[in-house]
């Protein structure tokens, strides 16, 4: 497979984004590039708004392979969210200076993960949780994960664990779940059924709507999702 090198040197030819193998250049530079311009807008309306929590979508490789983090959230903890499948994050501070800092912040008293601003691509549409509370999704890449040292917070998280994306890609690995309200049907939520854990809601439509991102024409999405844009 070949390997993506942003070329510093003059008078070498950089390397087409189709020259990459199809399931690593899913995090190479150009498709990075692409990534942060399809976000530039979305960062820049809602990095200042008032929010009330943020995410960290966790963009990693493991040996080399595209994949998404997801943590298992405490079951000791308070609240509906306890047991659930999540991405690193959780409420705004007032010290917090924007969402990415939010961001940044949970994923460090989370997983022990010291990360720099240069990591994100960007911030995702802002969305609701089943409480109603917004919740603002940052795009990241944190890098070979082998490279790592995570330190969970035993009283925040459960198990961490990674799906590549070429495992998310897959149709056997996708699902939807029909909800209906007094015999009526009233919407629809993806689910990712396969793995260690299983991703539904809101974490499952972040998960779409990354996939979507990042692999156009591989992944196409059958749900609408509301939020603001």
């Amino acid at each position: 497979m070949l390997l993506i090198l942003r070329h510093l040197c003059q008078g070498m030819t950089p390397v087409s984004i189709t020259s990459i193998s199809p399931v690593r250049r899913y995090l190479s530079w150009e498709n990075e590039q692409r990534c942060r311009g399809l976000l530039e807008a979305s960062t820049k309306r809602h990095r200042q708004e008032a929010a009330s929590a943020a995410v960290l979508v966790s963009l990693c490789t493991v040996a080399g392979e595209p994949a998404v983090l997801y943590t298992l959230r405490s079951s000791t903890l308070s609240g509906l969210h306890k047991g659930d499948v999540s991405f690193p994050g959780g409420r705004c501070d007032d010290s917090d200076r924007d969402v990415i800092a939010t961001a940044l912040r949970e994923t460090r008293e989370e997983l022990g993960l010291q990360l720099g601003e240069d990591s994100v691509w960007g911030i995702m549409r802002p969305l609701p949780d089943k409480t109603k509370m917004m919740v603002v999704p940052v795009l990241a890449n944190l890098g070979p994960l082998e490279q790592l040292i995570l330190k969970p917070n035993p009283k925040e998280v459960e198990a961490v664990f990674t799906l590549s994306i070429s495992h998310l890609l897959k149709e056997e690995n996708q699902g939807y779940t029909h909800f209906c309200r007094n015999g009526v049907y009233s919407y629809t939520m993806p689910v990712f059924p396969r793995g260690p854990h299983r991703v539904w809601g809101l974490t499952a439509i972040i998960t779409e709507l990354t996939l979507e991102l990042l692999a156009p024409g591989k992944y196409q999405r059958r749900t609408r999702v509301l939020g603001s844009r």
